[in-house]
């Protein structure tokens, strides 16, 4: 339990930072790096770091590195690498290597083989359908050997089993939250929920509910688990909250859905969800906050013609009824946010969501 080692958080591209931001508020020490954050830490990091962080894709551990210049090396080494410090013979795993132009073994395919054979010499077994992976990077000669600690991606709550079209992902509305400086003490207002991410996140959020806290993880079947440690991590009390959250829809059944993924996930007694269009949206009772909504695009929902009038109407409300709030909107177009005639800050870089592009457009307090 006092091995250290380097802890790779994976972040959607364009959320580095908010990722850091997050990682450092949770205690943990970590630095900017391609594709995510870095830290170093030992198994209970990696334990927590999976259970409370709520804008990481997935929590990655480099369990060793050495050099390797052919395949007879990379099969020597391999044969060699002390594997039983981390996995177990009675879990299958799977192998997955990524190679550069700039290695002398740049054959993915040769490599895996290679190492596929080492870990059945040293009693692993393999399976294409294992949960557990094993990621190798040979990058300059350096083969950089990695597991994959979370398994499912970390947005796959356990929660939100109703989804809608083109929900977003939990990681993804966590992050928008906390660029919008959301920070669980304020109200949250989605006036297109969808199946409820936003609005079931910001409960969370303000409960101190840790993310992970229904789902299991791919570390639970390796060698270094410790049980015991592990439940005694994830007990956590709930946060008391006076705040209330809400969401709103044209969709009745996506309000159904909402209301089912916010009961799931412990957080119906904080939230209202109602089935109203956007010209039938009005102010809650109580102190400003946020509203934040990743409206229909045009390029896979809605007609784009039809979808000018939406937003204008969506700004007009707003503007009429929210002084004191902020707004958020996601979206992939600029003139579709601009038609909201809202006083938008300079946005922020492309973040991509569904096979799109998309940002998010802030207004400081209406």
């Amino acid at each position: 339990m006092t091995q250290r080692f380097e802890i790779f958080l994976t972040a959607t591209p364009g959320f580095e930072p908010a990722l850091l931001a997050e990682a450092q508020a949770a205690g943990f020490a970590g630095e900017l790096t391609q594709g995510g954050v870095t830290m170093t830490g030992g198994w209970s990091d990696v334990w927590r770091a999976n259970l409370v962080l709520r804008g990481a894709t997935r929590v990655l551990v480099r369990i060793g590195s050495f050099m390797a210049f052919h395949l007879a090396q990379l099969d020597k080494r391999a044969h060699k690498f002390p594997w039983a410090e981390v996995l177990r013979p009675d879990v299958p795993v799977r192998v997955e290597v990524t190679t550069n132009r700039k290695s002398k073994i740049y054959h993915a395919g040769a490599a895996t083989q290679r190492i596929e054979t080492a870990l059945k010499a040293n009693g692993y077994q393999i399976s294409a359908e294992a949960a557990l992976v094993l990621k190798l990077r040979i990058d300059d000669n350096r083969v950089t050997i990695s597991v994959d600690t979370s398994g499912e991606s970390l947005h796959k709550r356990g929660h939100k089993q109703g989804v809608g079209k083109a929900p977003m992902r939990e990681t993804l509305a966590s992050l928008f939250l906390r660029d919008c400086g959301y920070q669980g003490t304020e109200p949250v207002l989605d006036p297109m929920c969808g199946s409820g991410t936003f609005v079931i996140e910001a409960a969370e959020i303000a409960a101190g509910l840790c993310p992970g806290r229904s789902r299991s993880f791919a570390f639970e079947q390796l060698a270094s688990f410790d049980a015991a440690a592990w439940d005694a991590l994830r007990q956590h009390q709930p946060t008391p909250t006076d705040l209330r959250f809400y969401g709103s829809d044209r969709d009745a059944g996506a309000i159904r859905m909402s209301r089912e993924n916010a009961d799931r996930a412990g957080v119906a007694g904080l939230t209202t969800f109602d089935t109203l269009p956007v010209d039938a949206l009005t102010r809650p009772d109580g102190p400003p906050g946020l509203v934040i909504c990743n409206p229909p695009y045009g390029d896979r929902i809605g007609n784009p013609k039809l979808l000018f009038g939406l937003y204008a109407r969506l700004g007009q409300r707003l503007k009429a009824d929210f002084a004191g709030w902020r707004v958020g909107i996601v979206t992939s177009d600029a003139a579709l946010a601009n038609a909201t005639a809202l006083p938008f800050k300079p946005k922020g870089a492309p973040v991509p969501h569904g096979g799109l592009k998309v940002w998010l457009f802030q207004t400081g307090p209406l």
